[in-house]
C-alpha cells in the first residue's frame, strides 16, 4: 500500500472515529438520570422512559428510591430530573433551587387486606386513626382486632406528606404510625399478607393489585371519575422536579416538553392519573375542597379540632428489612394537661396496687406475725383508692367536649 494511500485510509478512518465520538457526546447529553421515590417510578416512570427511547429522545436512567432522596441529588448534581408526590418544602434549604412542574393529579388511598370487611372511612376517623385514638377495627365496624398501621420510615415522603397536609394541614405533622417500611412497594406486600393492615399509597400504583383493596372515603370510592369530580376529597399532584441552571438544562427542557404530548397524556391515563393540563377545573375548586376536609375532621377556624379523648402513641416497630430514618410519635397539639394528668394518674394507681401485692405476698410463710398482714390490708385502700377517685373526672371531661360541626356541607359537596 502506498503512503498516499495509507493515510487517505488513515484520515477516512479519523473522520469516523469524530463522528462516532460526537454522536456519543451528543446522545450522553440528552441521557438524564431520574431519581424518585418508588409511588412516582412505578405511576409515571417506567413507561414514560420506555416511550422516551423509542422516540429516539435520549434515554432515561431510572433509580428509585424515595421523595427526599431524589430532591437532594438533583440538587447535588448526581441526577438531573426528580419525581415528587409533593410539592416544595418551603423550609428546606435543599429545595430552594429547584423547580417543581405538575404532571398530573393522582388519589391517595388507604389500602388494607381485600378480606376486611371495613369497605370506607370517614375523614375524621382517618385523622385519629393516624393520632393513635382509633387503634381496632371494631371502632369502625369491623372485627375486634387491632389496625396494623403501616408508614414510610423514610422522612418528608411525598405521598405521607400530602396526606397528612390535606388531614391535618400539616405535611410534616408527626402521627403514630408503628410500622415502618422503606418505600411504597414493600409496604403493599405486607399488607398483601396481613388482614388486619392498613396503610398509605396511590390509586395509580395499587389499582392493578388484587392482592389490596382501596378504601373509600366519606362512602366515595377512589377512581378517575371521583377525581376528576372532585368527589373523592384525597386527590394529590406528581410533580417532576429538576434544579434550576442545571448544565444539562436543553434537555432536561426537551423532556418536559414531552410530558405534555399525547404520547404520555395516554400513559398517564393508562395508569389511572388525570394529566395535569386536564385538571383544571378541578385544581381551581381546591380551596372549596380544603374547607369540606376542615368540615369533616371538625377543624375549627383557627385550625382547632375538638379532642374526645387522649391515647398515648403506640411504640414504633421496625418492618423487616426497613432502615428507620427517623423515630415517628404521636405529638398532637391539641393535647391538654388534664390529659396528662389522668395518665399520670392511671399509672400512680397501678404502682399502688402492685407495691400491697408485694408485700402481701411472703406473708402466709410468717404465720407468727400477725400485724404484718393487717398492715398492707390496711394500706391498700389509701394508695390504690386515691388515684381511681380522679379517674371519673377526667373521664366525664373527655366525654363532655362539643361534638364536632360540619356546617351545611353534604357529604362529597364541597369537591364538587
Amino acid at each position: 500500500m502506498s503512503p498516499r494511500r495509507f493515510f487517505a485510509r488513515l484520515l477516512f478512518a479519523a473522520s469516523l472515529l469524530a463522528v462516532a465520538c460526537g454522536a456519543s457526546a451528543a446522545a450522553q447529553k440528552d441521557d438524564l438520570v431520574w431519581r424518585g421515590d418508588h409511588a412516582t417510578g412505578r405511576a409515571l416512570m417506567e413507561d414514560i422512559a420506555k416511550e422516551y427511547s423509542r422516540q429516539k429522545l435520549g434515554r432515561i436512567s431510572l433509580e428509585p428510591f424515595s421523595t427526599v432522596s431524589g430532591l437532594d441529588a438533583v440538587e447535588k448534581g448526581t441526577a438531573d430530573i426528580a419525581g415528587s408526590a409533593r410539592g416544595k418544602h418551603a423550609r428546606r434549604a435543599e429545595e430552594a433551587n429547584l423547580e417543581f412542574a405538575p404532571v398530573a393529579l393522582d388519589a391517595a388511598v388507604l389500602v388494607t387486606h381485600p378480606r376486611n370487611p371495613v369497605r370506607s372511612l370517614t375523614l375524621k376517623q382517618v385523622y385519629d386513626i393516624y393520632f393513635g385514638r382509633i387503634r381496632n377495627w371494631k371502632d369502625l365496624g369491623g372485627p375486634d382486632k387491632e389496625i396494623n398501621l403501616y408508614g414510610i420510615a423514610a422522612p418528608l415522603d411525598g405521598v405521607e406528606y400530602s396526606l397528612r397536609e390535606l388531614v391535618y394541614r400539616k405535611g410534616d405533622q408527626p402521627v403514630a404510625v408503628p410500622r415502618l417500611y422503606l418505600n411504597t412497594t414493600k409496604l403493599e406486600e405486607a399488607i398483601t399478607l396481613d388482614p388486619a393492615g392498613l396503610g398509605l399509597s396511590t390509586l395509580a400504583t395499587s389499582w392493578g393489585n388484587k392482592g389490596l383493596r382501596a378504601m373509600a372515603i366519606e362512602g366515595v370510592e377512589p377512581s378517575v371519575r371521583s377525581v376528576s369530580d372532585g368527589s373523592y376529597p384525597l386527590y394529590i399532584t406528581l410533580y417532576t422536579v429538576n434544579r434550576a441552571g442545571s448544565p444539562k438544562q436543553d434537555a432536561i427542557d426537551r423532556y418536559r416538553a414531552f410530558l405534555a404530548t399525547p404520547a404520555v397524556s395516554d400513559i398517564l391515563k393508562r395508569h389511572q392519573l388525570i394529566p395535569y393540563a386536564d385538571a383544571a377545573p378541578i385544581v381551581a375548586r381546591n380551596d372549596e375542597r380544603m374547607k369540606f376536609i376542615d368540615a369533616r375532621v371538625g377543624r375549627d377556624a383557627s385550625g382547632v379540632v375538638a379532642v374526645a379523648a387522649s391515647t398515648p402513641p403506640p411504640t414504633p416497630v421496625s418492618a423487616p428489612h426497613a432502615t428507620l430514618s427517623s423515630a415517628v410519635s404521636m405529638a398532637p397539639a391539641s393535647a391538654t394537661a388534664e390529659a396528662a394528668r389522668q395518665n399520670l394518674a392511671r399509672a400512680e394507681a397501678k404502682k399502688a396496687e402492685a407495691k400491697p401485692v408485694a408485700k402481701a405476698a411472703p406473708a402466709p410463710k410468717k404465720a407468727a406475725a400477725p400485724a404484718k398482714p393487717k398492715v398492707a390490708k390496711a394500706a391498700t385502700p389509701k394508695k390504690a383508692e386515691a388515684p381511681k377517685a380522679a379517674e371519673p373526672k377526667a373521664d366525664a371531661k373527655a366525654e363532655a367536649p362539643k361534638a364536632p360541626s360540619f356546617g351545611n356541607v353534604d357529604s362529597g359537596s364541597g369537591a364538587r
